[in-house]
């Protein structure tokens, strides 16, 4: 990966909707997504790739009106994924995981398996009913999956765009989202920009003594 040229370059805002991504490496990319890690291995999302022109146009038409500007990222995008996170943690989805886990023998030694369990069935406790944050920090999860997704796409040449400008409510109905537990958290288009429409002006952060602290 080229650090450099990451950090010397603007998000791209404009696609070129005639270059799709190749299967192969959408695959890849979306097992990259599969495999971004969680806090206690929670995986609260859900993830909807929409590859279509159908799908994108759906999308499109529940926005809301005041987003309709990012109408056309998503239309120009070779793909765009809808982000979704857990609305709640029921029993049922820690058992899921617990038993995934069990099943792909991430645990051996039952006694770590059951000392692991305890130690994430205590920290659910404590962000339920202690920090009283559990929305919160499933969206955490969420959003560093988005982060690590953006880099991966990067490394195999694709240009990604996260977008939070959607009236979340009118998504999950378009797609049925709250229906199965989720609900919408961020957008992530991805393709090819527009050469003609490409960002040249300097990037503008702040010093690194402004930034950094050591001690």
């Amino acid at each position: 990966m080229d650090l450099d040229k990451l950090m010397s370059k603007h998000l791209t805002r404009a696609f070129d909707p005639s270059k799709t991504i190749p299967e192969e490496t959408l695959q890849k990319l979306l097992r990259f997504l599969r495999s971004t890690p969680s806090s206690t291995n929670i995986q609260p999302n859900h993830f909807y790739v929409l590859a279509t022109a159908e799908a994108k146009e759906h999308l499109v038409a529940n926005l809301g009106e005041r987003f309709q500007d990012n109408s056309g990222k998503i239309l120009n995008a070779s793909h765009t994924i809808i982000l979704t996170t857990r609305a709640d943690l029921p029993e049922s989805h820690i058992r899921e995981v617990f038993d995934k886990e069990t099943a792909d023998g991430r645990f051996g030694d039952p006694a770590k398996r059951a000392l692991w369990q305890s130690m994430t069935r205590d920290f659910l406790n404590l962000r339920n009913y202690g920090y009283k944050d559990v929305n919160h920090w499933m969206e955490k999860q969420t959003y560093m999956a988005l982060g690590m997704t953006m880099m991966a796409a990067a490394e195999l040449g694709v240009e990604a765009m996260p977008l939070e400008g959607f009236d979340p409510t009118s998504v999950d109905k378009a797609f049925k989202i709250r229906e199965t537990g989720h609900t919408t958290t961020v957008l992530l288009a991805l393709g090819y920009p527009d050469l003609t429409k490409v960002y040249t002006d300097p990037i503008s952060r702040f010093d690194a003594d402004q930034l950094f602290t050591f001690a």
